[in-house]
């Protein structure tokens, strides 16, 4: 029998079971060493880890929007200006802002009313959420193109592994530059781009100046370009914690990557630990094209008008049962433990959860739950803003306990929901609506974005 074995020298071939075997052992061994040596030369292959962040994202797809596609002459990224909700449906923050309008300390997530107390002369410009999306898909698409390892972090930020590319596209800065021009001259917005080794020190370079830049801050950096700035600048460092290590005498990241670990354990627990890790640059998170399961849903809403009695209060939760039903439908989950939140007119926050006995994705289901939290929740306060939110998701779990008592047809609900939810994706989130919606104040499909931030009627507008 011949077999077709061939050895180093071509156009010849082993014969005979035994030289067959022997040479097909040689050449396990040979491609187990292979692997063995590939895999170590992977793991001594420097890793390489970019952040792209875009430059005042919200304001600058609106820039560039109103530029190149409505005529406009004044570019909004050079002006005092910033994206802000509607106040008359009491959305009125700042949403992003235009590097100038720094200079007069307007922050993002601040109500428009402080920010034109800080700078009467603000330019405001409503949002437009369905623009946001297109950008950002875009821009991710960019992204792509560079590397199939790219996770999406935010609408505007993303993180994408590089290692190994170098014969691709170069050297990390020339890759970084390469991505960066072109998203400018593609996309017509600017994009910062942190170069590392792993996602914490390139997220942390992609902050530093600004705007259209690439910044390295490899292991080797951390003390001349990191351990100066502040511990505000570092991140999983909010406000609170800030507070109690200024308390500890802790300013700089410097001083928190010296501190004892044990000591800011004893003062912050496990958050001490960590941050104290990222001071001295140490992260083993990796990039993650796919987006990991969610572990609750949940949809809240800010209402246009305070609620002063509890049926107006429970139809807002049967619009947001609606939503989150549907996206626990379309993600093939249930849910088995539902919260409900309420914010009154003095902006104080209460919520209360309870767990099901049975999970479920059932929009009338977790209506009925959402009421029985807000009654024993409701102090009588007229309400600014309600929420409801779900955890503990199980996934594709159609069991369901047997209750003699309960004659209800969940089989039957659930198949009707879906036919609802095909419905509305086929002709429009506005082609079924629930009878209790027709002629009221409330979006019978309420919480996320908000409609009046999914489009502009640009012309309504003044497009300078």
């Amino acid at each position: 029998m011949r077999y077709a074995c061939s050895n180093k020298v071509p156009g010849t071939f082993w014969y005979g079971e035994h030289l067959y075997f022997q040479k097909i052992t040689l050449v396990k061994r040979t491609c187990v060493r292979y692997n063995i040596e590939r895999k170590e030369a992977n793991v001594c292959l420097k890793r390489v880890i970019f952040h792209i962040d875009v430059n005042s994202a919200f304001l600058s797809w609106e820039a560039v929007y109103r530029l190149y596609h409505l005529g406009g002459k004044v570019d909004l990224r050079k002006e005092v200006s910033a994206v802000g909700g509607d106040m008359a449906m009491r959305h009125g923050i700042i949403l992003a802002k235009s590097i100038p309008a720094k200079k007069y300390q307007i922050k993002t997530g601040e109500s428009i009313t402080e920010a034109l107390q800080k700078c009467p002369q603000l330019k405001l410009v409503p949002p437009n959420y369905g623009l946001y999306e297109k950008c950002s898909a875009a821009f991710i698409e960019i992204l792509r193109q560079y590397s199939p390892d790219v996770e999406q972090y935010s609408v505007d930020e993303a993180f994408i592994d590089m290692t190994g590319t170098g014969e691709l596209w170069g050297d990390p800065l020339t890759a970084a530059n390469r991505i960066r021009n072109q998203i400018r001259e593609e996309l017509g917005f600017t994009v910062n781009i942190g170069v590392s080794e792993n996602k914490l020190l390139a997220k942390m370079a992609s902050d530093f100046q600004k705007p259209d830049r690439v910044h390295t801050l490899w292991k080797y950096e951390i003390e001349r370009k990191m351990w100066p700035l502040p511990v505000t600048d570092l991140f999983f460092v909010g406000r609170a914690t800030a507070r109690k290590l200024f308390d500890m005498g802790i300013h700089v990241i410097g001083e928190l990557a010296a501190a004892d670990p044990a000591m800011l354990r004893s003062h912050l627990k496990k958050q001490g630990e960590v941050i104290w890790a990222f001071a001295n640059g140490l992260d083993v998170s990796v990039v993650q094209p796919e987006a990991p399961a969610n572990k609750g849903y949940g949809n809240s809403t800010t209402i246009a008008f305070d609620v002063t009695d509890a049926s107006t209060a429970k139809l807002v939760l049967l619009a947001l049962s609606e939503t989150v039903g549907t996206r626990l439908r379309a993600a093939n989950v249930r849910a088995e433990v539902i919260a409900v939140g309420i914010k009154t007119y003095d902006l104080q926050y209460t919520s209360h959860q309870m767990t099901l006995t049975n999970a479920t994705n059932i929009t009338i289901e977790i209506h009925r739950c959402a009421c029985q939290l807000f009654d024993s929740l409701w102090n009588g306060k007229s309400i600014r803003h309600l929420g409801i939110h779900t955890s503990r998701i199980r996934d594709r779990m159609d069991m369901r306990q047997i209750d003699m008592f309960d004659m209800t047809d969940y089989e039957k609900l659930e198949q009707m929901d879906r036919t609802v939810d095909q419905i509305r994706m086929r002709y429009g989130r506005d082609s079924l609506k629930r009878a209790a919606f027709v002629g009221s104040r409330i979006d019978h499909m309420s919480g996320g974005i908000s409609r009046e931030k999914r489009s502009v009627d640009y012309e309504k507008i003044t497009i300078e």
